[in-house]
């Protein structure tokens, strides 16, 4: 067993009992949340515990169950409705040129506003065994160019099975690239082992988009992991999900993505939380979201200014918003308003005139 397997069956925190021992019973209501675990496991990490400081905090609300859960308004199961764009048990391909392959149905830590709940955490409602028909679907399917690797976590397989995916994939002509969808780098770093970046050289392209929510969660551990994929060729980007009471403040969002440069990951998207059952308390409004992407927008480099999308419910996909800097447009002129609300007029260009 490798260290970080033994990290992830030995020390981390996995049962209510554990942790109302670690936070005392007062704090943890182990009857009360027990229908909250039951409906979506938990699994704490040491480096996401870690993380914890107070009750209540960004890291205690990401990873700890809560009665909140069982509150379910109008949240939906299936939020994204990727069932229903899933043509083979695995496979989600909902756009034209690229597809989700779930291949892992456990993840280090998880994170209570999880949007594949539903799934993760129960490994028949990933099948592994059923690889072969994803494989085909790939195989058939030409236009398919961009695969991207996710579960669940990627990252909790071993080397060897990551292995015979990358070889498996890199055998089809028409795959370009491989994504892998991961929160290891967070949750637990020590994953990246230098075998994995040694191995994961010979499959290239292949990008990773980590998954960091709050600044504090690029610890000493977590770069170093980082910086080891970095130096293994592996490009890296940010996807982070805007939570209430965790990073919907611009300026945490904005410290956040200077870290994420300074570790040399490239923000990438800033998420509406999903409608998903049992994640409604997380979300925020849309105009939360707009008033971050203004505080970043002109505020700071362009390279730490993420896409700030939706993915709209019911399946239609990822819809980019942007506070609108447009006030006014006429063939002849365009006024724009800049990040500081400046006033600028922009002249369109002149259609000469046809002779005759």
């Amino acid at each position: 067993m490798s260290e970080w397997q033994s990290i992830l069956k030995e020390r981390s925190v996995a049962t209510l009992e554990a942790l109302a021992a670690r936070f005392g019973s007062d704090v943890i209501d182990v009857e009360a949340l027990r229908p909250a675990f039951e409906s979506f496991q938990m699994r704490i990490t040491p480096a996401a515990l870690e993380q914890i400081k107070a009750v209540g905090d960004p890291f205690w609300t990401q990873y700890v169950p809560t009665v909140r859960e069982l509150e379910v308004v109008d949240g939906v199961v299936d939020s994204l409705a990727e069932d229903g764009d899933s043509p083979e048990p695995n496979i989600t391909h909902r756009y034209p040129d690229r597809a989700l392959f779930l291949v892992s149905p456990v993840c280090a830590s998880y994170c209570r506003f999880c949007t594949r709940r539903r799934k993760v955490g129960d490994p028949e409602k990933i099948p592994l065994n059923q690889y072969d028909s994803a494989f085909a679907y790939l195989r058939a399917h030409t236009e398919i160019r961009d695969v991207i690797l996710s579960g669940g976590d990627p990252m909790l397989l071993s080397d060897r099975r990551l292995e015979y995916l990358f070889q498996k994939l890199r055998e089809i002509p028409h795959i370009e690239i491989i994504r892998i969808g991961s929160r290891i780098t967070s949750h637990l770093p020590e994953r990246i082992t230098p075998e994995f970046c040694e191995m994961v050289q010979r499959y290239h392209p292949v990008y990773m988009n980590t998954h960091f929510d709050h600044p504090d969660e690029l610890t000493p551990a977590a770069v170093a992991a980082l910086d080891r994929l970095a130096r293994a060729g592996v490009p890296l980007g940010c996807q982070t999900v805007l939570l209430k009471g965790v990073n919907d403040d611009p300026a945490v969002m904005k410290e956040l993505m200077h870290r994420l440069l300074k570790a040399r990951v490239r923000p990438y998207y800033i998420y509406m939380c999903d409608p998903v059952a049992g994640g409604e308390h997380f979300r925020t409004t849309v105009e939360k979201g707009l008033e971050i992407m203004r505080a970043l927008r002109g505020w700071t480099s362009g390279l730490a200014v993420p896409y700030f999308v939706i993915d709209a419910p019911g399946g239609g996909g990822k819809v980019p918003l942007i506070p609108n800097y447009v006030e006014s447009m006429t063939d002849d002129e365009v006024v724009l308003r800049n990040y500081e609300g400046k006033r600028f007029v922009y002249k369109q260009p002149v259609v000469p005139v046809a002779a005759g």
